[in-house]
């Protein structure tokens, strides 16, 4: 597998603190996406009665983020200053964001909720990209699952973290609800900009030095259209199955959780509250799993471990369609986590060491992203089209099929850097 030329490894203190600050800037943000999910669509409702309409508004951040998040990261690419490439956009974007975010319960009237939801949704997906790009600017590849597993259990930790301000504030106090995530937002932008300089960075080092060697009046940058052309045009084309196994599993990945509620009622005959519930021990797993499946993937193969975790999935929905039982469905959905875990922490790892350059990484966390959301999108109206033709008995397996198809995508790409890797031993040995 080819990596992007990062420069001089950092040693592990470093990485460690660099994966620390990492994973606080993520927190800090998920934690108010995650509320925004859960509390945002309660504020809309009081101005609109239309389901439909409630969620096509609450979809919004999800378009904008097609467009801004692999933009941005590759302007963070371009970026040259003392204080690196991506410091400065987190330095301006996250407490703008925190400030827009803290100001939505407070709107009186949907055009001003919509204009706020707007706002901050644009913000938040500017900068989103641009943080997550910081963990391969310092991190080394061979280093970079376990860095991300770090990241990934930071992030579902704020499923917990709004959960909990929901419980206790937003009956009695919704504007502080919305503070507290803001205010977390606030602190971690303060520290990474008193903390993290990635002018440092191995990447932004390597960028440097590889524009310094350009021919004189050779343009420094990259376009974003540059950067996507060129995983299209490879005659390789594993970047761009990564990209497309990125989407299908994503896809099933989230038909998996958001139909499971439906299916509890439906099928095993919960109450919408248990229904709602079945998801909730899974998460736990998610958690244990996530740092043991990184370092398994530097010892045996990332692509192997994403691809086993896969089939583990779709072994555990078919097991949990043949006995539809309440219990047995949990179970499934902890084994379906950690399968789950093995492609989360692996895929945008996968993607970033295929990078030829270290001066598009910000890019390529955004088409990662974009890659994520999109499957998020269509995979649940995919299954759900499915659902109508067979019934919920079967959506389990539906969600199934979508992972089976990314297993297909990700064995071929295995196969394709196998075969390469092959070529340039045959090459290096006759020389």
């Amino acid at each position: 597998m080819t990596t992007a030329d990062t420069g001089v490894p950092i040693k592990g203190h470093r990485g460690r603190r660099i994966t620390f600050f990492v994973a606080l800037a993520v927190f800090a943000q998920e934690s108010t996406w995650n509320f925004y999910e859960a509390q945002v669509p309660p504020l809309l409702a009081q101005h609109v009665a239309n389901a439909a309409l409630i969620g096509l508004m609450m979809g919004m951040d999800n378009a904008l983020g097609v467009f801004i998040q692999p933009w941005m990261g590759n302007r963070s690419d371009n970026t040259r200053t003392r204080w690196g490439r991506r410091i400065p956009y987190l330095a301006v974007g996250m407490p703008l964001a925190a400030v827009l975010f803290a100001t939505i319960p407070l709107a009186s009237s949907l055009p001003a909720l919509v204009v706020l939801m707007f706002s901050y949704a644009l913000v938040a997906n500017s900068f989103k990209p641009i943080g997550e790009a910081l963990l391969p600017d310092f991190i080394r590849p061979a280093r970079r699952s376990r860095a991300n597993a770090a990241v990934k259990i930071a992030s579902s930790l704020t499923v917990i973290v709004s959960a909990l301000i929901s419980v206790l504030l937003v009956d009695s106090h919704p504007e502080l609800a919305f503070s507290v995530p803001s205010a977390l937002m606030l602190v971690a932008a303060a520290v990474l900009v008193l903390r993290v300089r990635d002018s440092t960075s191995p990447a932004y080092q390597a960028a440097v030095a590889e524009e310094r060697q350009a021919p004189p009046g050779a343009r420094s940058g990259t376009r974003l259209r540059e950067v996507v052309l060129d995983i299209l045009r490879d005659r390789d084309r594993s970047r761009l199955l990564v990209v497309l196994a990125v989407l299908l599993f994503g896809g099933a990945w989230a038909a998996s959780r958001s139909l499971m509620t439906n299916y509890g009622m439906e099928v095993l005959g919960l109450s919408r509250g248990s229904a709602g519930g079945l998801t909730l021990p899974s998460g736990v797993a998610f958690l244990l799993a996530a740092y043991p499946l990184a370092l398994l993937s530097e010892r045996l193969g990332r692509l192997r471990v994403m691809a086993a975790g896969m089939a583990l999935l779709v072994v555990a929905l078919t097991a949990a369609t043949a006995v539809q039982t309440a219990a047995v469905t949990v179970a499934a959905l902890c084994v379906t986590a950690v399968g789950g875990a093995a492609f989360v922490i692996n895929g945008a790892v996968v993607l970033w060491n295929l990078a030829p350059s270290s001066k598009v990484l910000g890019a390529y966390t955004g088409l990662y992203t974009v890659g994520w959301a999109t499957g998020g999108s269509l995979g649940p109206a995919a299954v759900g089209a499915m659902v109508d033709l067979n019934g919920w008995r079967f959506m389990l397996v539906d969600a199934a099929l979508l992972a089976v198809l990314a297993i297909a995508v990700v064995l071929r790409i295995d196969a394709i850097q196998r075969r390469a890797s092959a070529q340039r031993r045959t090459v290096s040995e006759g020389t």
